[in-house]
């Protein structure tokens, strides 16, 4: 990161509702009655952002104002890209799943991106139930055509890695209307969904830590199942997952392609191309080795200048400032990273 003043565009941003009474008043019988907010009681982290938490109470993310002077005005984000994390997708029943994601994105609609965005830096994102694709798009086309929804928004809590043809409607409809899809680790090990570890983990630290493997799985069954090659226009934002794994997965996916392509004709090019023109990363949480040398090799191995799109993660405790939890990057890189990946992947 360069000492240089650069506008940030911050592409993974967490709100909550001060209460479930925010989200019910959104949601008609039967869902009514049933709604809760979903935690992750099995896995707490051990160390929760207490330093966001609002001075008049609340969740942190719940207040405007308070997000706004921690993140917005400190760190002059230009745009500010808001992720729920509902883990609907966890529910034993997609009725009741589908109904709550049409709620979270009215309640978006109506606060963060309506009444909290007079100067519109609040960009969002369309959260979906893909245990039901055919009610996941006709989600993505009820808001595609908001001012201020700018991608879908994928859960990695599932049953099937999403390369896997059932899914297929959602990347129609996110074609057809020009959104890019967000995969946010959620959900994972929770309700119905399959844990991506062998078995459930004994602890935060390994459950944390197994997020990247869960955005890999789903990443390798995009390029293996030809998803790009069907949906030619499709874009792909993978998000909170880390990023220094992937040259040594594409190193390996392109090999293995070269000896296996008759099993999977369809992908008709190296898997590291489709990523090159599907697919960008979000920064948070960034790698950090021992020597900002060895991490500044390894993002040039991925050409992370063209790849790489700035987070922050808010509210999370392991984010500071851009700062202290980037390394010094090489000048050429810096607007491109912070700013110009994001404006141009969500046509800002």
């Amino acid at each position: 990161m360069s000492s240089s003043p650069l506008k940030l565009i911050d592409c993974d941003v967490h709100v909550c509702p001060r209460s479930a009474d925010e989200i019910k008043a959104y949601l008609e019988q039967p869902w009514k009655h049933r709604f809760s907010i979903r935690k992750n009681t099995y896995y707490k982290n051990p160390n929760p952002p207490v330093d966001k938490m609002p001075p008049g109470g609340g969740a942190a993310g719940s207040d405007p104002d308070f997000l706004r002077s921690q993140l917005i005005d400190r760190m002059g984000i230009y745009r500010a890209i808001i992720m729920t994390q509902a883990h609907l997708t966890a529910d034993h029943d997609p009725d009741y799943s589908s109904a709550v994601a049409t709620a979270y994105n009215s309640w978006l609609a109506d606060t963060w991106l309506g009444e909290y965005n007079a100067d519109g830096v609040f960009k969002g994102s369309i959260v979906i139930n893909h245990r039901d694709p055919a009610a996941a798009a006709r989600e993505i086309d009820r808001w595609a055509d908001h001012p201020h929804f700018v991608q879908i928004q994928m859960d990695t809590g599932a049953m099937a890695p999403f390369g896997q043809r059932q899914y297929h409607p959602i990347f129609e409809a996110a074609e057809r209307n020009g959104l890019p899809v967000a995969i946010h680790p959620g959900g994972e090990s929770i309700g119905v969904n399959k844990p991506v570890w062998i078995g459930y983990p004994a602890h935060y630290t390994e459950y944390y830590t197994g997020f990247s493997f869960a955005v890999q799985s789903h990443l390798v069954s995009l390029l293996t199942e030809g998803i790009f090659e069907r949906f030619p226009k499709l874009k792909i934002v993978i998000a909170e997952g880390g990023v220094t794994w992937l040259p040594a997965l594409l190193w390996r996916l392109d090999q293995e392609w070269k000896g296996l392509r008759s099993e999977v004709p369809w992908v008709m090019k190296a898997p590291s191309e489709y990523v090159r023109d599907h697919v960008r990363f979000t920064t948070q949480p960034l790698e950090r080795p021992e020597k900002d040398e060895d991490l500044i090799a390894v993002l040039d191995m991925m050409d992370a200048h063209n790849l790489l799109m700035f987070s922050s993660d808010y509210p999370e405790s392991d984010f500071v400032s851009p700062e202290a939890s980037l390394p010094r990057l090489p000048a050429e890189w810096d607007s491109k990273m912070l700013f110009e990946n994001a404006r141009q992947w969500y046509s800002l």
